[in-house]
């Protein structure tokens, strides 16, 4: 008889000997991973223990971040932040419109991006920021130019709790201007107007901006 079924659902459910064959792991080994808290308990029927896609998802995420040179500790507690995460619904919002494009990782492209500093405190501030939250057992990251800024930073050695920090202080700069743009407008225009001179405020604080970062580098250079 097989060791696996399907649920009215379409989800398919596992008895501990198939999944640990799927996920390329001894028995032994899952029951480790269960003792420690690596993955949800079971679901039970009677004496039976089933376990699902996400049992499976979560176990091939541990092989490839313990492959990447993350410790059983480390995992432990990325996975309860990971439980814990902001809902993708909350961070990106209903009928939001937004110019970024959300990216969709799983937990170990997430660690390939950001390789050793996929810290259970890095991503709980990268949630508290608002940059990234689960969907199941993926990872969404809100902005696609934000990932690729902040992952090019930590290639050129910068440590990404450094740069999730200066990520906060510029989110306060951020809202400081946008707040200052939208209070002009709607001084000598119509909330209906915003979206048509949205362009105009990123214009002028794009500007700013580069001459700032003249200034800097011409002082820097005395």
């Amino acid at each position: 008889m097989a060791e696996d079924r399907e649920k009215r659902d379409g989800r398919r459910e596992y008895r501990m000997e198939e999944l640990a064959r799927l996920a390329g792991i001894t028995v032994r080994t899952l029951r480790f991973y269960r003792e420690r808290k690596l993955i949800p308990p079971p679901r039970r029927e009677g004496r039976i223990a089933w376990y699902n896609d996400h049992h499976l998802a979560r176990l091939r995420t541990i092989s490839a971040l313990l492959a990447r040179g993350h410790t059983l500790s480390g995992i432990a507690e990325l996975a309860e932040a990971f439980d814990h995460g902001r809902d993708v619904g909350d961070l990106l919002g209903l009928n939001a419109p937004t110019e970024e494009t959300p990216v969709r990782l799983t937990p170990e492209e997430l660690a390939d991006h950001f390789a050793g500093e996929v810290t259970a405190e890095n991503l709980a501030a990268a949630m508290e920021l608002g940059y990234i939250g689960t969907d199941g057992d993926e990872i969404v990251h809100v902005s696609r130019r934000l990932l690729e800024v902040s992952s090019a930073l930590v290639r050129e050695g910068v440590p990404l709790a450094e740069v999730l920090d200066a990520g906060r202080r510029v989110r306060e700069h951020a809202d400081a201007l946008a707040a200052l743009f939208t209070d002009l407008i709607l001084r000598h225009a119509s909330e209906e107007d915003l979206p048509r001179l949205r362009p105009l405020a990123k214009s002028a604080v794009e500007a700013e901006l580069s001459m700032a970062l003249d200034r800097r580098a011409r002082k820097q250079a005395q």
